[in-house]
């Protein structure tokens, strides 16, 4: 295992040092209220194309906005790391309602004050970036929070799925977990590659890349957690009494553990590729701050696993099965918030907005009737289970 991290580690190094990419070559903004004020004049245009009433011009030029210079150029980055990730989503979010209105066919008036609105957020952030002194700790603390933010969830899910298959007698099926990460470090590797270099994807293709595989890793957690689940409370009293604990793992079983490992490193994996590019770019006389930060995160995301994978052995065992069905149930409904998210972000899901919803990312928690709505289904769909496999165990422990 330790080889083929070290390779993993080797590999993503010596890619991010030497790779060209298109943040370098798009770069030629000396600050960031230089590329605001270019994105202030394309949000003024969209504005005076939509009183022309041409809507899907109107909307495409707010794209330009978003896609060409606020993600494209960096700023979203910046403003997740330097100011907050909330910042970063509400932005994201005004952009969305901005095509809404469009979409609707809203007063001019209503369009010109959000379209205003937008852009005093977008001032304020380049103003804060460009009035803090760019230090070495600041850098190192950037890096450390984007490796840390990106690859805390695809650890917890690793890290749960292999302290599973310890505890059920599993062991020989560890290799086919960590090879799937592995194998999704690479993925994201090439799929950053050719998101910029090979086939220059639109940023809202990209969008829809990242949410579909966070959906396709929510439906795979969402099922392996029901299937812990069954087992912590149907057979784990029958193992007690046998003395051992052999919960068999079909093939089938080993495949979609593989697959969910696989997502979970993959779904993020080549945008946080691209930001330590452009981070690596940026940082100039602080490049080793990057990589410190960069160490930093990847060491305390291994404690967090070493934690997970060796410190929950000692737990009890039905404990321990429904704590970690829990929190693959988490996981699952985190990354149903943030695949819809995506999807708005790239125009394929509407955006209804909900105002005594506040943002919560690391729970995946977005202000959004889109993102609420399939959570709230799939945590009534985790009580009706728990209640139907609670019957079960009572049932079974009564025929006992």
């Amino acid at each position: 295992m330790k080889k083929y991290l070290t390779l993993v580690l080797l590999f993503i190094a010596s890619l991010i040092a030497f790779a060209p990419t298109s943040y370098a070559q798009a770069k030629k903004y000396e600050s960031w209220n230089a590329i605001v004020d270019e994105m202030d004049e394309i949000l003024n245009d969209a504005y005076d194309i939509y009183f022309m009433t041409d809507v899907e011009r109107a909307k495409a030029r707010v794209n330009e906005a978003y896609f060409g210079f606020y993600e494209k150029h960096g700023v979203e980055r910046a403003v997740m790391s330097y100011i907050s990730g909330k910042r970063g989503t509400d932005t994201e979010y005004q952009f969305a309602k901005i095509k809404r209105l469009m979409t609707n066919g809203a007063p001019n008036k209503v369009v010109r004050a959000e379209i205003d609105t937008i852009l005093k957020m977008l001032h304020q952030d380049a103003n804060e970036l460009d009035g803090k002194k760019e230090s070495g700790w600041r850098v190192l603390f950037a890096s450390f929070i984007i490796i840390f933010r990106e690859g805390l969830e695809a650890i917890l899910v690793i890290a749960a799925i292999s302290a599973y298959l310890v505890r059920s007698g599993n062991i020989a099926m560890l290799k086919v977990v960590y090879m799937s990460s592995v194998v999704a470090v690479f993925a994201s590797i090439l799929a950053a590659i050719a998101l910029y270099t090979v086939f220059d994807i639109s940023g809202a293709n990209q969008e829809i890349i990242e949410g579909v595989a966070m959906l396709l890793a929510t439906i795979v957690l969402f099922f392996i957690s029901n299937w812990m689940f069954s087992k912590a409370e149907a057979e784990i009293w029958k193992s007690y009494v046998e003395g051992k604990v052999q919960t068999a793992v079909s093939s089938g079983s080993c495949l979609a553990l593989g697959f969910a490992a696989f997502l979970a490193v993959f779904r993020e994996g080549a945008e946080t590729i691209l930001f330590y590019q452009a981070m690596i770019t940026e940082a100039k006389e602080h490049i080793h701050m990057v990589w410190y930060g960069l160490v930093i995160g990847t060491i305390v995301l291994a404690i967090i696993f070493v934690v997970i994978r060796f410190g929950t052995m000692k737990l009890p065992i039905k404990p321990f099965f429904i704590g970690t069905s829990i929190l693959m149930y988490i996981m699952a409904i985190a990354f149903a918030g943030g695949g819809v998210k995506e999807l708005q972000e790239a125009d394929i899901i509407t955006v209804t907005p909900v105002d005594f919803v506040h943002s919560i990312e690391v729970l995946g928690i977005y202000p959004t009737i889109e993102t609420l709505l399939p959570q709230v289904v799939m945590i009534f769909i985790v009580l009706v289970s728990v209640m139907y496999y609670k019957f079960q165990c009572n049932h079974k422990n009564e025929k006992w």
